[in-house]
């Protein structure tokens, strides 16, 4: 009996994956196929020979007008945002969650508190105020205004997620490395840092995830020259065109998509792991 429930529950597994996986599937077969092969109606065929010849016009030469390059400038824009926004905003959120988890001053539960309306405020809230910042600190419509933009918004949820599993931490290790004289920062570096690997981890895919895939902070606060991925892709599927290169566009969607795709890939197993320690203590 244990067996067949396990042959049951492995096949609804399956399915629902396979279920879940058909649109990538669709997709990728789709970015290797030609455009004659594409009309002949088959979403789920595999392509007769594969052809790379889409993904080359999405890296490079499949827009057109004022942002003609292809996804090549866009996905830069891209790395030079999504890496120094999510090194930033996860060391200030690991060193707001070890304050306000062990160095609790008068206030500090209001604080965390105001503070998490950022995880649920909406975004389209703070576009104005955000604009006139980047105004007044010179950084708009540029890559470094992204950057800002991102640490700020992503503050909020790294404090949450830091301060969350710092609690968990023994207090007895602050008070004995106070009691050896070592202060705030030595404290920070030499012990709780190196004890945050599984939230260092989690934080920093949540982080990367939610900053490259972001298409709203990146319509609304980017240049021409300083647009991200997601403008990019959106720009190339609506551009005017006499034919729709259905595989040229899911090239790019894939494109767009890979970087995360890899990390999950990679780190997966470790995200889980982050979101699990010190769920369980003793």
């Amino acid at each position: 009996m244990n067996r067949f429930h396990r042959f049951v529950l492995y096949t609804l597994l399956l399915a629902f994956a396979l279920v879940f996986l058909a649109p990538l599937y669709v997709m990728l077969v789709t970015s290797l196929k030609d455009m004659d092969e594409i009309r002949m109606g088959n979403l789920l065929s595999v392509p007769s020979a594969l052809n790379v010849d889409a993904w080359g016009k999405a890296w490079s030469t499949a827009c057109t007008g004022a942002d003609c390059g292809g996804l090549r400038p866009f996905f830069m824009n891209s790395v030079y945002m999504a890496v120094p926004a999510v090194l930033i905003s996860t060391l200030l959120g690991a060193i707001n969650g070890y304050v306000f988890s062990k160095w609790r001053f008068r206030g500090s539960e209001l604080m965390f508190a105001l503070m998490l309306f950022g995880v649920f405020m909406p975004m389209q809230v703070v576009l104005l105020p955000m604009s006139q910042v980047l105004g007044w600190v010179g950084l708009s419509s540029s890559v470094w205004g992204l950057v800002l933009v991102h640490v700020i918004a992503g503050l909020a949820s790294t404090t949450l997620f830091f301060r969350n599993y710092y609690i968990g931490l023994p207090d007895e290790l602050i008070k004995a490395a106070m009691l050896d004289g070592a202060g705030f920062w030595r404290i920070f570096w030499r012990i709780v840092l190196p004890l945050s690997t599984p939230i260092v981890v989690v934080v920093l895919i949540w982080q990367f995830t939610a900053i490259w895939n972001d298409f709203l902070y990146g319509v609304v606060f980017s240049g021409a020259d300083s647009k991200p991925i997601t403008v990019g892709l959106n720009n190339l599927t609506n551009t005017t065109s006499s034919v729709k290169e259905y595989n040229v566009d899911m090239a790019a969607a894939l494109i767009a998509a890979l970087p995360t795709l890899i990390v999950y890939a990679v780190a997966g197993k470790y995200f889980v792991r982050g979101l699990t320690a010190g769920a369980v203590k003793g």
